[in-house]
């Protein structure tokens, strides 16, 4: 089944041009032709959420990593609200005021309010990053948060307030948590999760380092390795650990993690972004259990046999040719790894040749996605930047703590541009970035950003004329698939170009984006939608019209 627009989405962009037409009455509105500009609107919007570390001078580890965020529609009405993952104080820290997670409710009017307390999700301690995902099926959107220490999962009560179900659904890891990600790997309708897990670290034991006389984090080599877990549905509210049974079990360093069916075989494989040591891909054999094919399928280092910092990373089809590509981010004085996926089970390093690697080299990397920021049919990059240590000035002539975010715009031929600087003045600004989020905030049919920024403020990033191209975006409602038909890939074709995507939960770093899909068509005012749900079903629809948000509910 396929339903059109609701007209409280149809209203809200004719009140969006309104207003961009108003603001180029005004002299400040985006030119037709010119590039999308990316404008900070954050008080504007009402969000104030900024992050705390804790840091008390004795550089602990923890405090690296910054916090995640979510972009979710937890009330149902239509519209992606925003959930912030915050820390806690550590030995040495003094505050008066108790540290929160935030959540802020979309009003529908590009404003937001602050409703954490009402609905009950907090937190309870320091925490690192979160996803979404409707694990019981019953219509709305589950929070999960990663910790240092035990992890946490809010079930939604479909009445704006969440339970904390972490003891009954057994999915409280307590190690230190990073990256987390839900998924159907198993296909039986139910929503499965893995988190990734960092190093082993004790606050009572943190060793001392120092470039020269000046005090740094140490680095993440000096600490004792960890592994992921992954959890399996039961459906009926619990999970099982089956981490060890079905073969994810490897000792690393996790940050990142993606799932994408980068085979093509209908079932969800796993990615995982290790911090100096070799990355992991595990291949889903579809029978429950996973292999770890990495070093054959050519992405477990770089070109040079090296193993780098990873950090974020995610699956996108950047040529359109149907296969999904893989880029993984890394340490200043690192390249981002992009890995083009020649289609037979190999990935090729295209980092340098693609025009991206010289560009990264300058930059500490973290959050990172492929999204068509632009909506002309193929898909950009965009990559969250920031320092560890905030004395980096001191005994580096190139590093910097705070730094500016980077596009990437995909120019076709495998060819990638920095436009960061011609992309509005939210891409000017200098923060000690970590995760990023993309979603349409106020469905007028661009993409906008969500930057999570280590001890400083949120930063939400409106697209102004990421629209004038067309446009079509699908929510898929899964019956025999699980709810939010992650794992779904959907195909679209018009005249000039054949595009896929997959709904994802979790990805980039430490971070959720939204959970419907955008395709930027260009000029074509029609397209063709191709949906393989988990399931197995296929629908298909013929001349849909550009423009618009769709919902499509799996027949049963």
């Amino acid at each position: 089944m396929i339903k059109p627009m609701q007209q409280p989405l149809l209203d809200l962009i004719k009140a969006k041009l309104m207003l961009f037409l108003g603001s180029i009455a005004l002299g400040w509105g985006a030119n037709v032709g010119a590039k999308p500009q990316f404008v900070d609107i954050t008080l504007q919007a009402g969000v104030d959420f900024k992050h705390v570390d804790g840091r008390s001078g004795q550089k602990f580890l923890l405090e690296t990593l910054g916090c995640g965020v979510s972009l979710l529609d937890f009330n149902g009405d239509g519209y992606l609200d925003i959930y912030c993952v915050n820390a806690d104080v550590l030995p040495g820290c003094e505050r008066e005021k108790p540290i929160y997670n935030a959540l802020y409710r979309n009003n529908g009017d590009m404003t937001f309010t602050e409703v954490a307390r009402h609905a009950g999700v907090l937190g309870n301690g320091y925490g690192v990053g979160c996803c979404i995902g409707d694990y019981d099926n019953d219509g709305d959107a589950d929070i999960y948060i990663s910790y240092f220490g035990p992890n946490q999962l809010y079930r939604n009560n479909g009445d704006d307030t969440f339970s904390d179900v972490t003891q009954q659904a057994g999915v409280g890891d307590p190690r230190w948590g990073t990256s987390c990600s839900f998924a159907d790997y198993n296909n039986d309708g139910y929503l499965d999760l893995y988190v990734a897990n960092y190093v082993k670290f004790q606050l009572a034991d943190n060793p001392k380092c120092a470039k020269g006389d000046f005090p740094t984090y140490c680095n993440p080599e000096i600490f004792p390795t960890s592994s992921g877990v992954l959890y399996r549905n039961n459906g009926d509210g619990t999970f099982t650990d089956v981490s060890q049974s079905s073969g994810v079990e490897k000792a690393g360093k996790g940050l990142g993690i993606v799932w994408g069916d980068y085979d093509n075989d209908a079932d969800l494989d796993l990615f995982v972004a290790n911090d100096l040591m070799q990355d992991f891909l595990f291949r889903n054999e579809g029978n429950g259990m996973f292999t770890e094919l990495s070093i054959l399928t050519g992405v477990a280092f770089n070109e040079d046999g090296l193993a780098l910092n990873g950090m974020g990373t995610s699956f996108g089809d950047y040529d359109n040719d149907g296969n999904l590509d893989l880029i993984v981010t890394n340490f200043q004085d690192q390249p981002n790894l992009l890995f083009h996926n020649d289609g037979d089970g190999i990935f090729s390093d295209v980092t340098f040749a693609s025009g991206m690697g010289e560009k990264s080299l300058a930059h500490l990397a973290w959050g990172v996605d492929f999204f068509d920021y632009d909506n002309d049919a193929d898909l950009d990059i965009f990559v969250a930047n920031g320092h560890i240590d905030n004395n980096i000035e001191d005994f580096s002539e190139i590093g910097r703590y705070e730094q500016s975010n980077q596009l990437f715009e995909n120019k076709g031929r495998n060819i990638f541009e920095d436009v960061s600087h011609q992309s509005g003045a939210g891409l000017q600004l200098l923060k000690v970035s970590r995760g990023m989020a993309h979603g349409d905030l106020d469905n007028d049919g661009d993409l906008d950003l969500v930057i999570t920024n280590l001890n400083q403020r949120l930063d939400i990033l409106r697209n102004d004329g990421g629209n004038q191209n067309r446009w079509l975006a699908i929510k898929c409602i899964g019956r025999k698939s699980n709810r939010d038909a992650i794992g779904t890939r959907i195909r679209v074709r018009t005249a000039e170009t054949i595009q896929i995507r997959e709904i994802r939960s979790g990805g980039s770093y430490l971070c959720q984006s939204d959970l419907r899909a955008y395709f930027g068509l260009g000029a074509a005012q029609m397209a063709e939608i191709d949906i393989q749900w988990p399931s197995g079903l296929r629908q298909s629809f013929h001349k849909v019209e550009s423009n618009q948000l769709l919902v499509v509910e799996e027949e049963n």
